[in-house]
């Protein structure tokens, strides 16, 4: 510093100081406060993004968790409805089979009623055939017993003997 007063005037020195102090004065008006503005501009735009991408974060996280819920409530839903439809099924198995069951009895019940008039059909006509066998053998017995004519006397007597006369 010695060297240049001494070589120099203070006057340079003085000038020289000025010169700077202006040069940093306007330094501070015209470019310090568009270059700290630019800075603090993007200070606040790096911390907005940051908060939004927290945002955005927090958000998936939500959505995340409603999936997750939704997941649970369709899984949930979609049990219920297989347990309905596995109700439904045996229901209606149960139904079908009390109906079956409810037509083989009808039917057993019709085939008994059957059978049994065709039983009792079946019966009549053998008392019919055999009545009218018996018949037939007692007109041959009865021709035969009478074709004599003795015979013939004596159960017309013996007829006579039983009456009664009023």
């Amino acid at each position: 510093m010695e060297k240049l007063i001494t070589e120099f005037s203070i006057g340079l020195f003085f000038w020289q100081a000025v010169v700077f102090i202006l040069l940093l004065l306007l330094l501070r008006k015209f470019a310090w406060k568009p270059i700290l503005n630019a800075v603090n501009e993007r200070e606040q735009g790096i911390r907005d993004a940051l908060d939004a991408a927290e945002k955005a974060k927090l958000e998936m996280a939500n959505l995340q968790a409603d999936n997750q819920k939704l997941l649970q409530e369709a899984r949930a839903e979609r049990e219920a409805m297989m347990k309905e439809a596995r109700e439904l099924k045996t229901k209606m198995i149960s139904e079908a089979k009390e109906e079956a069951q409810e037509v083989g009895s009808k039917m057993i019940a019709n085939a008994q009623v059957a059978i049994e008039s065709e039983k009792k059909a079946a019966v009549a006509e053998i008392k019919n055939q055999v009545a009218s066998l018996s018949l037939e053998i007692a007109e041959k017995v009865v021709k035969d017993e009478l074709s004599k004519n003795d015979k013939q006397l004596n159960l017309v007597k013996d007829m006579l003997n039983n009456a009664t006369l009023n």
